[in-house]
């Protein structure tokens, strides 16, 4: 959402100096639940871009959302300037297809750096009985809100699987903020997340009711991983939560995205103020410490470059 504003102290200065204008530049970015690490990333973004603002004149703003389907359709109708999307939804929306597929090819869709990568995570209650992904099946299982990138993969992965909602004893479609709570009431079985970690939204039910992970393993996500490309094989580290070993599964990204409404000048601020401010940036959440710079200009981005992000690539030697 673009706003040009002049505050009236703005005003008043711009007529006290005889300058013609003062104006202040307003951009969103779509990120998330507040529980997973879209929300942050967005805020990481958005402190960054606001650090410069007297320089640059634009502030920046993070706005929780329903996740990676709600950002691109938001973009798409001019109500975000920028948004925070899985990998493989960025790929649907670009070509029109999955959950997009009646809405048609998003052709002004564009991609501005990709950020961390996103395990497909499955947890379990203790009691559940659930030690492979096939035994989610007959079980209650949380898969998440419509609109959610974590939705959109469950769905497509149970595609491929050949499985359906009814499959399950119940198909809650809680929002993330809400799934570990229900997790640890026994409320449901296990929980199917795209997330990137270490993130609290796991660490928590790990930690108040012993929740473990399940890995996600054979010939479907092995085939998705290689036919691809925008899936992945993944892993979640031994001793990253209550695992004594690897975790094996299927990954997505986190892509960062605008389109073609979004004008350059205001892209190539956002990117240069990540960009040149990027240690920083890694530190500020645990998810962005395996970022790198090179990768980021061109990992997992399906749609084109944008041409205010390109511009500062090429200027930093990144094209």
């Amino acid at each position: 959402m673009k706003h040009l504003v002049l505050g009236a102290a703005a005003a008043a200065l711009a007529i006290g100096m005889g300058t013609a204008s003062a104006q202040q530049q307003f951009v969103t970015i779509g990120t998330g639940g507040v529980t997973g690490v879209y929300y942050p990333a967005g805020g990481a973004i958005c402190r960054l871009v606001n650090q410069g603002r007297a320089e640059h004149g634009i502030r920046c703003s993070a706005e929780s959302t329903g996740g990676s389907v709600f950002n691109v359709n938001t973009i798409r109708e001019g109500e975000l300037d920028f948004g925070v999307v899985q990998s493989d939804v960025q790929f649907n929306a670009l070509n029109g297809i999955e959950q997009f597929d009646g809405d048609g090819e998003f052709e002004e869709l564009r991609a501005v750096f990709s950020l961390h990568p996103e395990p497909f995570t499955v947890l379990a209650h203790p009691d559940s009985d659930i030690e492979t992904f096939e035994d989610i099946l007959g079980k209650r299982v949380n898969v998440g809100n419509p609109g959610s990138g974590q939705r959109a993969f469950v769905e497509i992965l149970m595609d491929e699987y050949g499985w359906t909602m009814d499959d399950f004893a119940l198909a809650s479609e809680l929002p993330s903020r809400e799934q570990a709570a229900a997790l640890c009431d026994n409320r449901v079985d296990a929980i199917l997340f795209t997330v990137g970690h270490p993130t609290g939204s796991i660490a928590e039910p790990v930690s108040t009711c012993n929740a473990q992970l399940v890995p996600v393993t054979g010939d479907v996500p092995e085939r998705l991983a290689e036919e691809t490309p925008y899936y992945f094989a993944a892993t979640i580290p031994a001793g990253m939560y209550n695992n004594d070993e690897d975790i094996q599964t299927l990954g997505v990204g986190a892509t960062f995205v605008s389109s073609t409404n979004t004008p350059d000048d205001a892209v190539y601020e956002v990117v240069k103020a990540v960009f040149e401010n990027f240690e920083e940036f890694k530190a500020l959440h645990p998810a962005f410490e395996v970022l790198e710079r090179e990768t980021m200009v061109e990992a997992l981005l399906s749609a084109p470059l944008h041409d205010g992000a390109r511009r500062y690539y090429e200027e930093a030697g990144l094209l």
